[in-house]
């Protein structure tokens, strides 16, 4: 995936100010910074849910941003997960999971549920199947969410702070499903405020404030030895809000380990 001199406005307000960086094949880039920063904007726009006001983007080899484009065809090759679960609370999961797959890739009833049925093992809810959506508590909607982008055997993956309506403990089970997706090398493109999974998921790291890039690079660098004043700070409030009182940057150690993706 590549992004290129991507703006977008909303009328005067410029949410996006010349965005510039590539995802490359089996890739983890999180994308972090405070809100309003323009990071969610910048994943619909990789989609085209927000139309870029200039700039290029392309996925998979197509440009997403070119007139011409089958939209519907590259939105086939990129799964998003949202804050929002957004399942179809009157379908059971494994219904969540097949729908989209026999409306939009014409898949039959037998194999769309062998794909559902396989991708709801793959986020650890194989006997919540035919349970509906009021059933499940946030993290599990959240995983059957996940599930059903990986149901339509995506090329890339969008997720925009997939945790942050959750309540904390069950946090850890979504995050945990994102890392196996990593670790089988998934392309993915994280907007998060999880600085523990950037640190540890990412091989790249990039920090957004007022709709630019101001840092990008290693988890390490980033978040461990950030460069830019204006990185420094946002890190401090957000790892250690009562160091940031006292102007103090905390130390947030190495890396933990992740699987080689080769």
């Amino acid at each position: 995936m590549r992004v290129e001199g991507l703006h977008k406005s909303f009328g005067d307000v410029e949410v996006l100010g010349g965005i510039d960086f590539t995802v490359g094949r089996g890739e983890v880039v999180c994308v972090i910074g405070p809100s309003g920063s323009g990071k969610s904007t910048l994943l619909r726009c990789v989609n085209l849910l927000e139309e870029p006001t200039a700039g290029r983007v392309t996925v998979a080899g197509f440009e997403v941003t070119d007139p011409d484009v089958d939209i519907d065809r590259v939105r086939r090759r990129i799964g998003m997960v949202f804050q929002s679960f957004n399942l179809f609370p009157h379908l059971t999961a494994l219904e969540n999971l097949t729908i989209a797959q026999r409306r939009v890739l014409r898949r039959g009833k037998a194999d769309a549920e062998r794909i559902g049925r396989a991708n709801l093992v793959r986020v650890g809810l194989a006997e919540k199947e035919s349970a509906y959506p009021a059933q499940l508590s946030g993290g599990q909607q959240q995983r059957v969410a996940i599930a059903r982008a990986l149901a339509m055997e995506p090329e890339l993956m969008l997720f925009d702070e997939p945790t942050s309506a959750l309540d904390p403990e069950l946090v850890g089970d979504v995050l945990a499903v994102m890392r196996s997706l990593a670790d089988e090398g998934m392309t993915m493109l994280v907007v998060t405020h999880e600085m523990s999974f950037a640190r540890e998921v990412a091989d790249r790291v990039v920090f957004m404030d007022a709709g630019v890039i101001v840092e990008e690079g290693e988890p390490a660098r980033v978040i461990g030895d950030p460069q830019n004043p204006r990185t420094r700070t946002f890190l401090a409030r957000v790892l250690d809000p009562a160091a940031a009182e006292v102007g103090e940057m905390p130390d947030t150690g190495p890396p933990g380990p992740r699987a080689d993706k080769g």
